[in-house]
């Protein structure tokens, strides 16, 4: 594409806003390095495996731009326009990340509690070294939510079922089936890399 001297950041934006997709290419073509800077950091706070490039991100960032009509010219001068749209810019970027979590996520293999052994993981059995791992990945079941941690020692070490969990806990059966699930996934993917 090529560029037109008017194609400021304010009024790509002001046009982006009016509706005009086309403007959503100039201003990605425009600011594509800083753009793809900032997904190179976004993306370094990400797992190592990540399934995306920075530059993939960029591109889902531009179809995110492309459906918007929340941009606002901010009249402060391009200075102002460029900083609020390097702002919004990331904020979308978080939110495309999250949402590909979360995809990733209900891909996982989902099984029912009772249908499992009444035990971790097959990768935590291995042998006495992983004790450590294991007591650092229940740690951060904990930190993440207390009851994913009692879940798991209810399930492996106890040896309860996924009702008496529930009454136990006092949540549903269903609530238990999906932490179970969680931990269990969040368990052999840590145990498995180290």
């Amino acid at each position: 594409m090529r560029q037109d001297a008017g194609d400021t950041v304010g009024s790509l934006i002001g046009r982006l806003g009016s509706g005009d997709s086309t403007a959503a290419g100039r201003l990605v073509e425009r600011l594509y390095p800083e753009l793809k800077r900032l997904a190179v950091a976004r993306m370094s706070r990400e797992r190592p495996e990540h399934t995306w490039q920075p530059s993939a991100l960029v591109n889902e960032l531009y179809m995110e731009l492309v459906k918007s009509r929340q941009l606002r010219v901010t009249g402060n001068g391009a200075r102002d326009d460029k900083a609020a749209f390097f702002g919004l810019a990331s904020h979308i970027m978080s939110r495309l990340l999250i949402r590909h979590a979360k995809r990733l996520y209900f891909r996982v293999t989902k099984s029912s509690i009772d249908d499992d052994e009444k035990t971790l993981p097959a990768v935590l059995q291995a042998s006495p070294d992983k004790l450590y791992a294991i007591d650092s990945v229940l740690a951060k079941l904990e930190a993440i939510n207390p009851r994913l941690r009692t879940v798991v020692e209810l399930r492996a070490f106890e040896g309860l079922s996924g009702d008496e969990i529930a009454e136990r806990l006092g949540c549903s059966r269903r609530t238990v089936i999906r932490d179970w699930n969680f931990a269990k996934n969040l368990i052999s993917s840590e145990i498995s890399a180290q």
